[in-house]
């Protein structure tokens, strides 16, 4: 991870939202989604609700990644995180950041507990380059 891109991230980590170009999975072309993400020691995560969505099935197929936020602009790469222990680490970095969505995501966690719903959430780690 590049210390200096890490260094600029974390000083607009703050911000709600960043802007996540990502690359289509059979085209190859770039797609943006606004989404949540925290910086989190030296780590960065960006997650979601749903892993069925396109951007998230074009990370997996395509880990190259642009950010923007905050003026700002950082290239890296995504990597999933299947291990359950680095998914709920990232996970419990975001419940901390968006604490005023715990009840939400709290409701989303009882009804996956009881059966009425599966557990889609994923989340990525992202490896910042120069």
């Amino acid at each position: 991870m590049d210390s200096n891109a890490l260094a600029r991230l974390k000083a607009i980590a703050g911000r709600q939202t960043l802007t996540l170009t990502h690359y289509g999975r059979k085209t190859g072309k770039p797609h943006d989604v606004t989404i949540w993400f925290v910086a989190d020691g030296d780590k960065v995560y960006i997650g979601t609700a749903n892993v069925n969505r396109q951007w998230v099935r074009n990370l997996q197929k395509t880990p190259r990644i642009r950010l923007a936020v905050g003026g700002e602009t950082f290239e890296g790469e995504a990597r999933f995180l299947a291990e359950r222990s680095e998914h709920e680490r990232a996970m419990a970095a975001i419940r901390r950041k968006y604490w005023v969505y715990r009840p939400l995501i709290a409701l989303g966690q009882i009804l996956t507990v009881i059966g009425v719903m599966r557990d889609k959430t994923g989340a990525f780690e992202v490896t910042l380059a120069r």
